[in-house]
């Protein structure tokens, strides 16, 4: 059984043991990435988290990421990283190339949901701040409190005075989702703005490496 959020966001996913290969992934995208194994069966596919608050701390990925890998790769035939870039700086695709695993393509995981070439294109988007399904449950933990808006809410137009509106990228449909959305748009004082943006290129990158993967089994 898929663990709440809130274990998600600081213990991550251990891997069930089943499958031939593995995703290494942020704890922010458990939930669309179960989603997707099961709509496509890929039965073979395993997964395993790491905590997703690591996003609070950048500098901390790149190494989480390569010890992850050289504890279970003796155990799959091939690894994959459900990463972008994360703040990294190119450090982690860097140590992917090293380590002979491949990752997602992107800048960060807002890119990839609405599809890098379509995130790209918003040229005047430098002042949009952008939630997930994920965040928007998880606002407080990611956002409200590691900013100290929960014992100086003072603070607010300091640290969001730059930006103009909250963009939600919605994965799923969820009208409960959506209104804490708006209301988190509220609680920064931001214009709101819904995008439903569903998998997007994360869909594109798994089935990517469960075609690849399947067509090197057969040569």
């Amino acid at each position: 059984m898929l663990p709440d959020d809130t274990t998600l966001t600081a213990q991550g996913l251990a891997p069930a043991g089943t499958g031939r290969l593995l995703l290494i992934a942020c704890g922010a995208l458990a939930r669309e990435i179960l989603a997707l194994k099961a709509q496509n069966g890929w039965d073979h596919l395993d997964l395993t988290c790491l905590p997703a608050n690591l996003h609070l701390y950048p500098e901390r990925i790149t190494q989480a990421v390569e010890d992850s890998v050289l504890k279970h790769r003796a155990f799959y035939e091939q690894i994959f990283v459900v990463y972008a870039d994360c703040g990294t700086g190119g450090l982690l695709a860097a140590k992917c190339a090293a380590l002979g695993v491949d990752m997602v393509a992107g800048p960060h995981c807002y890119s990839f949901f609405e599809g890098n070439a379509a995130f790209a294109a918003h040229e005047d988007e430098i002042t949009a701040f952008y939630l997930t399904d994920f965040l928007v449950k998880q606002f407080d933990a990611f956002v409200w409190k590691p900013m100290g808006l929960h014992k100086n809410p003072e603070l607010r137009d300091m640290i969001f005075g730059n930006y103009t509106k909250l963009v939600y990228q919605a994965q799923t449909r969820d009208p409960a989702l959506e209104a804490k959305a708006r209301d988190c748009a509220a609680r920064l004082g931001l214009a709101y703005e819904y995008r439903f943006t569903g998998y997007g290129d994360l869909a594109t990158a798994l089935t990517d490496f469960t075609d690849f993967t399947a067509q090197a089994a057969k040569t």
